[in-house]
């Protein structure tokens, strides 16, 4: 059976409240995010086996665990300082993995345009951006290993590796363990191909389904609102972000996915895989997970 979990950063509260607000919703794990009311985790040197080990510990008080940490960042940032800035601290988290109980880190590729992570810009999709991407990608996979941990990297189709063949090459070249896949159907979804649902589908399970760790679960749909789209709630960007152009990305039942599909294919050589609900605001979670779990049930999964 896969097991059913959200981010806790969908539950702007301190540590010991969103423990247990999660909890009495039922779910029995979570993809942890540094954002708590009470500890800030907001500087590398702020991120410390201590601090680490008391959230892994509370969330395991409350029958919990930590099934991957968020540390999402534009990793190829084109201005040096704000790059650097960034990576540094991935890597201290990725460093302080185990700490915080899971061995997995999660990011997307990032994006050379400067106004916006999830915005799209022309040197994304050429050779010396994907170059640029992949010896990041290395960097941060060597610092993985060293510390007993495992980079996973989410495909997103506006940044740097946003096709299911640019992250079949992206797995080719840097072909190494402590590098993994965070499934997100819905991040493959453009204008484009919206309408070749299962098409894609296939594709993608095709040729990476070996490749994954952790799954996410939200939706996806056709918008006529051009612009990025974010929700108004108290949370991370990568939390409020909702779309950007054709594409609508809502909370798991709210869109065209063929989650049927998407689950048995996901089932086949992940049976147990934590599936981490996403895009949506608190007073909405009871619901999302009352959708998961039906999905999970009527498919045997």
């Amino acid at each position: 059976m896969m097991q059913v979990g959200i981010f806790n950063g969908y539950f702007p509260y301190t540590l010991k409240e969103q423990a247990q607000k999660i909890k009495a919703i039922g779910f029995n794990t979570v993809q942890l995010d540094l954002a708590f009311k009470d500890i800030d985790f907001s500087t590398p040197e702020s991120i410390t086996p201590q601090k680490a080990k008391t959230v892994r510990e509370t969330f395991r008080d409350h029958d919990l665990p930590v099934c991957t940490v968020s540390a999402y960042t534009n990793i190829v940032h084109p201005d040096p300082g704000e790059r650097k800035k960034r990576l540094d601290h991935l890597k201290a988290i990725i460093r302080n993995a185990r700490h915080f109980g899971s061995r997995y880190v999660i990011s997307e590729t990032g994006t050379f345009n400067t106004e916006s992570d999830w915005v799209s810009h022309p040197k994304n999709k050429t050779e010396e951006g994907f170059e640029e991407c992949r010896k990041v990608i290395r960097e941060l996979v060597q610092v993985a290993y060293d510390h007993g941990a495992v980079f996973l990297l989410e495909t997103y189709v506006n940044n740097v590796v946003g096709s299911v063949e640019e992250t079949v090459r992206m797995f080719a070249e840097v072909d190494h363990p402590a590098l993994g896949l965070l499934m997100d159907p819905t991040n493959y979804f453009e204008a484009h191909n919206i309408g070749q649902m299962d098409k894609v589908l296939k594709q993608i399970f095709d040729t990476l389904a070996d490749k994954v760790r952790i799954a996410h679960a939200k939706d996806v749909k056709s918008s006529s609102d051009a612009t990025e789209k974010h929700a108004d709630i108290d949370a991370s960007e990568a939390h409020s972000f909702r779309g950007v152009g054709s594409i609508e990305l809502p909370a798991p039942g709210l869109g065209v996915l063929n989650y049927d599909y998407y689950l048995k294919r996901l089932s086949e050589k992940h049976p147990n895989i934590p599936i981490i609900i996403e895009h949506l605001d608190e007073t909405d979670v009871p619901r999302a997970k009352k959708f998961l779990d039906g999905k999970l049930r009527a498919n045997g999964v």
